[in-house]
């Protein structure tokens, strides 16, 4: 073959390939387009229950709001109709084969409301703030009507845990869900984060039942994470070891990506701890901050805010001193910072026996929050998820304006199809600091983006996409010393405060 052949041919592969690029190059502008306009469309949202909240406080509203909520239990929706199969399916309802499946209603909102939380007669709540959630959230049902596409979902969770959402339909199970420990919730509200929870596995932690409660607090947080997030769980007693670190035959080190897999692995590591030993903080502190300085050193973090979650039920018995505890943990935290780390301590005293001054020390000098938790009580799982609270509050900052958030593609719980949700935090902007009122969310099938790239929603390279949006923007949290007393007396007190 003569050289003018070879380079003819060269020319021809050149080409075929350069229109390749140019095809994969215009099926990712049209899913960019795709993403872009669901996100205007979510901070539209946010802006319509910011102005619906300015009116919270009007006559009409008030006299209004008691008959006019629809519960996700026992309401009879006022147009309800069939779901077709093709759009919606509860599998609990059958097939659908029979032209109907469950009953839904496209021109209504409903209400859903843990069932902890619906306390007053007649399963009414009987907080006033998540009663006046429910009110003023109302008014938002004709927009979100009018905007409501395709069956798929719009919802907003309030900050006081009630949850309004469209279509209007009943759950399977009333009263399991509670908004502020949903992934597309706490993403929305605290950003991509480096998160390792810290557990006390001492032999204490044997009484009163303290080391279930505490599996179940640590599985609720690994559940609200997203693949905007990297996570690890530490297990301390006379030493300090990161849970699933022997997996398969070999070593694992450093945070992992919070995808449904890595979650589901991590959960099952939790369930299997057992208590026993002493109780080094050291050790704890150690192992955590170890395993955030080699996943640094990996180029495997999110690049983002670091939060620590510590747990224990005693005191340190490794003789070690208070000063020398506190040191230690802010010589660590110095070092995240000069890799550009903002790191925060959030800690959690459980039980009549736990330490309270020095994990209360340890939390105010890393800017964190400490909450003390009394044996016998289910509180430990609110207080340890509601961590998000603090990276809410500092979200409301100008620089992070128009913060929206995706959470990786999953199978709906209604139907089974595959979709996706992207969230926005909503905030009160009239006082100062803007107060923190819950996040707007709209559900998207997957279908679309599947056709036009022709891959399937649980590929790699799919999963890819969702982890470079979702990373995109580091959240930037600058809050006042007085701003953190705030949260921390509103949360816990004023024996949680610090100045």
């Amino acid at each position: 073959m003569g050289k003018l052949s070879i380079l003819s041919i060269a020319l021809l592969l050149l080409l075929l390939q350069r229109n390749v690029d140019a095809a994969i190059f215009e099926k990712e502008q049209q899913v960019k387009a795709v993403f872009e306009q669901m996100e205007t469309d979510v901070l539209a949202f946010a802006d319509e229950i910011e102005r619906v909240y300015q009116n919270r406080c009007d006559i009409e509203t008030l006299n209004q709001c008691g008959r006019s909520n629809f519960n996700d239990c026992t309401s009879t929706y006022p147009n309800q109709m069939c779901m077709d199969s093709s759009e919606m399916l509860v599998s609990a309802c059958g097939s659908g084969s029979n032209g109907c499946n469950a009953l839904w209603d496209k021109t209504q909102t409903a209400v859903r409301i843990p069932a902890r939380l619906a306390n007053g007669q007649g399963g009414n709540p009987s907080d006033d703030d998540l009663v006046e959630s429910i009110c003023y959230s109302r008014l938002a049902e004709p927009y979100m009507i009018k905007n409501n596409q395709d069956g798929n979902q719009m919802y907003y969770g309030s900050a006081t845990g009630s949850l309004r959402i469209i279509p209007a339909q009943h759950s399977e199970v009333c009263g399991l869900y509670d908004p502020r420990r949903r992934p597309w919730f706490v993403a929305a509200s605290s950003g991509p984060k480096d998160v390792v929870i810290v557990m006390d596995v001492s032999g204490s932690m044997e009484d009163y039942g303290r080391m279930e409660l505490a599996k179940q607090s640590a599985r609720t947080i690994v559940e609200t994470l997203t693949v905007a997030d990297r996570v690890a769980v530490v297990a301390f007693s006379d030493i300090g070891s990161v849970v699933g670190s022997i997996r398969g035959g070999r070593g694992v080190r450093g945070l992992v990506r919070a995808t449904r897999q890595n979650k589901d692995r991590l959960l099952d590591d939790i369930n299997k701890l057992q208590p026993g030993g002493g109780t080094s903080f050291y050790s704890g502190f150690d192992s955590a901050f170890n395993e955030l300085e080699y996943t640094i050193e990996q180029e495997s973090t999110t690049g983002c805010n670091v939060a620590i979650l510590f747990l224990t039920d005693g005191e340190n018995t490794d003789g070690r001193n208070e000063d020398e505890v506190i040191d230690f943990v802010n010589q660590r935290t110095a070092r995240l910072a000069q890799k550009d780390r903002q790191t925060t301590v959030f800690t959690f005293s459980l039980g009549y026996q736990a330490d309270d001054q020095v994990m209360k020390r340890i939390a105010c000098s890393t800017g964190g929050l400490w909450q003390k938790v009394d044996d016998m009580s289910d509180d430990l799982v609110d207080a340890m998820s509601s961590y998000y609270q603090l990276y809410a509050l500092g979200l409301s900052s100008g620089e992070n304006e128009h913060f929206t958030a995706w959470v990786e593609p999953y199978a709906f719980h209604i139907g089974g199809k595959m979709g996706t949700s992207v969230s926005t935090p909503v905030y009160d902007h009239s006082t100062s600091p803007p107060l923190f009122l819950g996040v707007a969310t709209l559900d998207m099938y997957m279908n679309s983006i599947e056709e036009i790239l022709e891959e399937d929603a649980s590929s790699s390279t799919m999963l890819d996409r969702f982890v470079t949006r979702s990373t995109a923007r580091c959240p930037k949290i600058d809050l006042t010393d007085l701003q953190l007393d705030g949260l921390r007396f509103v949360n816990a007190g004023s024996e949680a405060t610090c100045t």
